[in-house]
């Protein structure tokens, strides 16, 4: 039987009706009238003498926001907004000096300069927080369901009676609906069932582009009216009866774990998408109709005589003039960030986060050591990766993996294996046909304290997740290390016995150029148990590649090294040591590097992780064997490998009796065939030849 369309709440307008008690008026006046205030000392001073670079006016949008924000009120509520969301953060008790100082650059705020003002961030201390927001459209709705899908967690597996009636927020305007985004979070949230709002201000632009073209009618709470597990409020954002009423009624339906709601209100956008933007694209009369429709004249017909006096409601407007010239005062006495400063924080280095991450939740790990004890008999790279996921979930109730087809077919590789079975559907899940939404809820989970592991099913699927994969790697600097989202990104690469273009990619090189991100590429079963082990346990978002042919492969099988075995990234292996010439290599390049060597002296350098990489291990075997070779199965331009040349050139160039060299695959997509296949991947005969002509240059 078909489930029944969820009703569509809508209100009259306010007329006549007694403000709501439950909504502090006073308050909501202050508020929007400071954010008007931050509007016009931006517009008419700020952006003209060149101290705001970037400028977004939130008047139209800020009545609505801010009675939003006052009705979250637990501190595991949280709210990812987007560029024009400032009243809301000005509702969460965000610090004006932070809010006018960060638009300007300088020091402090919400990134100490390093990214633009509007992209909000708030680990708030007295309250809910504001997620880091991204420059990207839709990019906050993911984090959120990712949030959301962490308070379950808390509450129904952590037993932590703080998150109760915990709620996610996600503030989106009306272009935001056609992004992959919305659409991934909408499923995840409604498909789960979780505590998420969705609250869509619709001034009917999406900067010239009419609504229109974001979405049939430009009405996505019509369109969505029959979309399962899902409850519809919407109205006029202007109306402070009716916005106040529809505002409540949402989040107690949320509150209430009744499933995720939309909110659409109707608001006017009264300036320009940005400063620079004149509107010229809009017709007069849709302009005049836009500021009739001002929200701060409707409020204070509302709430004066009702709630506030003439004069209280005047004197409110001279006290918000007086608080944001005074933030003026303090954030333009702010001096720019130290240069210097700009190249620390990329990744963890000892300064702790505010928020994100198990660290900041007590997690220690166990001990550790950092030598193998190998024990029992050899096992292939599958079994080692499925025994380390294993123990760290049966050890860490923070460990969650989830990813498409990990849950009882136990991955397309077989890795996950009968974890599910063991650990429950909590713990390890299935997801929803969707990058996004797989490593953008990781986010948001991180964030809450959680240690997700997302896996995508082949590397080339990563493209539609590499917005969040951007936006997780730069958190922790963008935001000053207010922020980050430790994370383990499990992802097969790489040949198997045959190739093509959608499963057989490597291209570890867009993840080395990911600033914020470990990566490893271990070769073995060994260096993948301690790598991996290395990642659940730190304080940084890390992919770990698995190659495809060595998760079987007999030369790569090792015995257990220990319960206990963590492998510090950055450390390279000599898995072949001798004079004549170094060969540099990670993966499944390995064994073929050893075989063609042969009986030649030279070291065979497994890099094992390429963010860090061991520069001083290739360096001071270079410098000793005078020759270096480095192959590796990822595509000649622009492969990591011409990093690795270039550190050598630039640093051992004296050294050298032959040009540096390298083995990769041609320019060329993975062919399909075998025999195509073997034509194209480094072979043991041509990294023998390649040796040959090195050794005797």
């Amino acid at each position: 039987m078909a489930a029944a369309a969820p009703a569509k709440e809508t209100s009259s307008k306010s007329g006549g009706n007694a403000p709501d008690p439950d909504f502090d008026w006073r308050r909501i006046a202050t508020l929007v009238h400071i954010s008007r205030e931050l509007d016009r000392i931006e517009e008419q001073e700020l952006v003209p003498g060149r101290k705001v670079l970037y400028q977004f006016s939130a008047r139209g949008h800020d009545m609505a926001q801010v009675m939003l924000g006052t009705r979250l009120t637990k501190p595991t509520d949280a709210v990812c907004g987007y560029y024009r969301s400032r009243p809301l953060l000005l509702s969460l008790g965000v610090p004006l000096e932070d809010a006018l100082g960060s638009n300007m650059g300088r020091a402090g705020g919400y990134s100490d300069g390093r990214d633009i003002g509007v992209v909000f961030n708030f680990p708030n201390p007295a309250g809910p927080s504001a997620l880091p927001m991204c420059g990207g459209v839709g990019a906050q709705y993911t984090p959120t369901a990712g949030w959301a899908q962490a308070i379950r967690y808390y509450q129904d597996v952590l037993k932590d009676p703080a998150y109760a009636d915990a709620i996610a927020v996600v503030l989106g305007g009306d272009a935001s609906v056609a992004t992959n985004g919305f659409w991934s979070a909408l499923t995840i949230a409604t498909t789960q069932k979780l505590p998420m709002l969705f609250s869509i201000e619709d001034n009917q632009y999406g900067i010239s582009v009419p609504s229109t073209f974001q979405t049939p009618g430009g009405d996505i709470a019509r369109n969505l009216e029959s979309f399962g597990n899902l409850k519809i409020f919407a109205g006029d954002g202007t109306e402070p009866a009716e916005a106040a009423r529809l505002i409540a009624q949402a989040v107690e339906h949320v509150r209430g774990r009744n499933g995720p709601a939309l909110l659409r209100l109707k608001v006017p956008r009264l300036q320009g998408h940005s400063f620079q933007d004149t509107q010229a694209y809009k017709a007069a009369d849709f302009v005049e109709d836009e500021w009739r429709r001002d929200p701060l004249p409707k409020l204070k017909s509302y709430i004066v005589g009702s709630v506030l006096s003439e004069e209280e409601w005047d004197s409110i407007g001279r006290e918000a003039a007086d608080v944001v010239a005074k933030a003026r005062e303090i954030a333009e006495a702010r001096p720019v960030a130290d240069p210097a400063t700009v190249l620390k924080g990329v990744l963890f280095d000892g300064e702790m986060q505010q928020e994100g991450g198990q660290w900041t939740h007590g997690y220690t790990a166990p001990p550790s050591r950092d030598e193998p004890k190998p024990e029992g008999p050899r096992i292939t790279m599958a079994a080692a990766i499925r025994r380390t996921l294993d123990q760290e979930l049966t050890t860490n109730p923070r460990m969650l993996l989830f990813g498409e087809d990990i849950g009882p077919k136990g991955g397309v590789h077989g890795v996950t294996q009968g974890l599910q079975e063991k650990h429950g559907f909590d713990r390890v899940f299935d997801t929803s046909l969707s990058e996004e939404g797989i490593v953008g809820r990781a986010v948001g989970m991180a964030i809450a304290g959680l240690l997700p592991v997302p896996e995508i099913q082949f590397r080339k699927y990563a493209e539609p997740a590499y917005e969040q994969i951007n936006d997780t790697g730069t958190m922790r600097w963008r935001t000053h290390n207010r922020f980050a989202a430790p994370m383990v990104l499990r992802m097969p690469i790489g040949f198997l016995k045959c190739g093509d273009p959608w499963h057989s990619q490597t291209n570890e090189v867009q993840f080395v150029h990911n600033p914020g991100w470990l990566v490893a590429a271990p070769s073995n079963a060994e260096d993948a148990v301690g790598l991996l082990r290395a990642a659940l346990r730190g304080n940084d978002p890390a992919v770990f590649f698995e190659h495809r042919a060595m998760l079987d492969d007999s030369w790569a099988r090792r015995p257990w090294p220990g319960d206990d075995y963590v492998l510090p990234f950055g450390r390279a292996r000599k898995t072949r040591e001798g004079d004549d010439i170094t060969i540099v290599t990670w993966g499944a390049m390995t064994p073929r590097c050893e075989e063609a060597l042969g009986e030649r002296s030279g070291d065979v350098i497994d890099l094992r992780t390429l963010v860090p990489w061991d520069k001083e291990m290739v360096l001071e075997s270079v410098r000793r064997t005078r020759r270096c070779l480095i192959v590796h199965e990822d595509l000649r331009s622009g492969g990591f490998g011409a990093e690795i040349a270039a550190v050598v050139a630039d640093e051992a160039f004296l050294d050298l009796d032959a040009p540096v060299a390298r083995v990769t695959m041609p320019d060329v997509p993975s062919p399909h065939n075998p025999v195509l296949l073997d034509h194209v991947v480094p072979s043991v005969d041509a990294i023998r030849a390649k040796i040959d002509e090195l050794v005797s240059f």
